[in-house]
């Protein structure tokens, strides 16, 4: 499971973003750059390994951070899928434009062939769906200030952009760029997390509580969002030549040490996580000269970095 922390960038436990003082709201806006370079060593933390997988494509290494406390059944399920080398060999066999890139085993397409599907050995075939789960005070939370059309509240859990109802008890992943779903067919219990896929355009929303969002990409989304569109309906791709073949998938837990990645995630519960969405809501310098005075949830990227330790 993530690990916890304690808030430091909040007034109170659940109290919204702290925002400057009118007094200061005319002073230039540090930029996010300048805010990064000021941040404490402390109010960055380490992927789980547990947590993170490394996919190696023809073009480079994708790195995938699982969501345990949102979807433990489809984040099991994928470390046992991973684990078997199940992805091993399997391909990208489906990029549409503005919207995701998908993985999985080709011949599970709608014109594949169907005899011919991996076995997913000891991974569940089916999973109940984890479209939401309750609210949890024990789970980190940091509230955004603007509200959101799609939900009653909105924020960030150790990194992950989150929405919830207050009045159901329920929250849940939000479909943003980078975000990684698990794909299914028509009926809720038919995704595994065999095939998944990366949201690559504007922030389909209306998919939040009908999919199973297992995880987020922390670094490598260039390798996904900028392969060709599928000329197919829904982006497929038409042939087998067009499809990019997946090297391996691997947990960062079952690699020595030295090879793990070492990268570190801001905190979204810290003071420097709290300054960069400020900037973004109210950035005052010479190229902006109207603040926006507002920000969305999927409009907000938290930082990825190489860790320290490793200069």
């Amino acid at each position: 499971m993530l690990r916890r922390h304690l808030v430091t960038a909040l007034a109170l436990a659940g109290s919204l973003l702290v925002l400057p003082a009118a007094a200061e709201q005319d002073k230039p806006t540090p930029t996010p750059k300048e805010i990064l370079a000021r941040s404490a060593p402390a109010e960055w933390r380490t992927p789980d390994p547990q947590n993170l997988l490394l996919m190696q494509l023809p073009s480079g290494r994708v790195l995938i951070e699982l969501a345990p406390d949102f979807t433990p059944l489809h984040a099991a399920n994928i470390r046992t899928l991973v684990r078997q080398h199940y992805f091993d060999g399997l391909a990208i066999v489906r990029v549409q434009d503005n919207f995701v890139t998908q993985w999985g085993d080709p011949n599970d397409d709608d014109n594949g062939d169907k005899s011919k599907l991996r076995s997913l050995g000891q991974a569940s075939k089916t999973l109940s769906p984890e479209f939401t789960r309750a609210i949890d005070a024990k789970l980190p939370w940091t509230p955004l200030p603007d509200g959101d059309v799609y939900a009653p509240e909105v924020g960030f859990s150790e990194g992950f952009p989150v929405a919830r109802d207050p009045a159901s008890g329920q929250q849940w992943l939000a479909h943003c760029y980078g975000m990684v779903g698990v794909a299914r067919d028509v009926a809720p219990k038919t995704g595994s997390g065999s095939s998944l896929y990366a949201v690559i355009g504007q922030a389909p929303r209306r998919l939040d509580r009908n999919l199973a969002v297992a995880g987020r990409v922390l670094e490598g989304m260039p390798l996904l969002s900028g392969l060709p569109r599928g000329p197919e309906p829904m982006g497929f791709y038409a042939k087998p030549e067009q499809r990019v073949t997946i090297e391996s998938v691997r947990l960062a837990a079952d690699l020595p040490a030295a090879q793990r990645p070492a990268i570190e995630v801001l905190r979204t519960d810290s003071a420097s996580f709290a300054a960069l969405v400020e900037a973004r809501r109210n950035g005052r310098n010479a190229f902006y000269t109207r603040p926006a005075g507002k920000v969305d949830l999927c409009s907000i990227e938290v930082p990825v970095r190489e860790a320290k330790s490793a200069h």
